[in-house]
């Protein structure tokens, strides 16, 4: 296992550097970040020209990648819009938004795989059909409309919450809009449970756990549900990153400053250092929890061994 990680780590580091290229290349090749500074006014010529010999944007734009790599690996990931170091925003914007992740995933596991279980084990049946037709409704309803529709209920209509989320983004603050953010990702979990059951139930380690007599309850956590997650530990993976770059809808309704927040701010306004800071940081959020998820499918498959 060791081995593999360690492997694993090492095919991480091209894909890293291709994908930070292509990002660093969008962004910076079509646009123009010394204009960007100076908003509506056009700056002037002399002056432009030494701001971008001072960011190195006179340089052909693999030397300015290579320049920007090492300034990264040096902790300087740049300067936003105004002034503030590109890792202050990152400082202030990823724990709040690491914690309404984790809010939302807890959300969509905990009911996703709960109505995925019930509707796999009753398959054809009212139960099935009524999970098949709510996760229908959830993920054709538009998140913004679903935000500010739970907003106004539970924010403004009845009083339950704040309709926003104060600075400080407490955990209780949370819940309302990791709910929001993780219902059409708790629709596709509830669907690939729901699947993945209803194919392994039929397997013949389930018949045979079955005829030794073992216990319904014991039957389904310990050998059904245990193979049957494994696409459903893939699809969190891969859903953790787009969680995070995702959230711009949600953290506007409730006034999150976040990552999605910033990566808006940053794209309104023109700021590559900004988005391409923070795209970074998706980018390895996102190969992290791909090697994690490799890790896992052992962990629940036996028969998966790493060399």
């Amino acid at each position: 296992m060791g081995r593999y990680v360690i492997r694993r780590l090492l095919q991480l580091v091209p894909v890293f550097l291709g994908s930070t290229f292509l990002i660093f290349f969008m962004v910076y090749a079509l646009g123009d970040p010394v204009a960007a500074l100076f908003g509506d006014r056009a700056p002037d010529p002399a002056t432009a020209d030494r701001i971008r010999a001072e960011l190195h944007l006179d340089q052909p734009l693999w030397q300015q990648y290579l320049h920007y790599m090492g300034q990264i690996f040096q902790g300087d990931f740049g300067t936003a819009f105004n002034g503030q170091p590109v890792t202050e925003l990152m400082a202030e914007a990823w724990p709040v938004t690491v914690r309404l992740t984790l809010v939302a995933v807890v959300i969509e596991l905990a009911i996703g795989v709960v109505l995925g279980v019930a509707g796999g084990l009753r398959r054809g049946r009212a139960t099935d059909t009524g999970v098949l037709f709510l996760t229908l409704v959830v993920i054709s309803v538009p998140t913004f409309v679903t935000g500010y529709l739970l907003q106004f209920l539970f924010g403004v209509r009845w009083g339950l919450i704040r309709p926003s989320v104060s600075p400080e983004a407490p955990l209780g603050e949370l819940i309302l809009p990791g709910t929001v953010l993780a219902l059409v990702s708790l629709a596709y979990v509830t669907r690939l449970t729901r699947t993945s059951i209803a194919e392994n139930v039929r397997a013949d380690y389930v018949r045979t756990a079955v005829a030794k007599g073992l216990p319904r309850r014991h039957v389904i956590t310990r050998h059904l549900l245990r193979n049957s997650l494994i696409p459903v530990v893939t699809f969190i993976g891969t859903d953790i990153g787009a969680l995070m770059g995702g959230a711009i809808v949600t953290e506007r309704i409730f006034n999150i400053h976040g990552v999605g927040f910033q990566l808006y701010q940053g794209i309104l306004r023109n700021t590559a250092p900004t988005v391409v800071g923070f795209v970074t940081i998706l980018v390895i959020v996102f190969l992290l929890a791909n090697l994690l998820v490799d890790v896992l499918y052992a962990v629940l498959d036996p028969r998966i061994r790493y060399a």
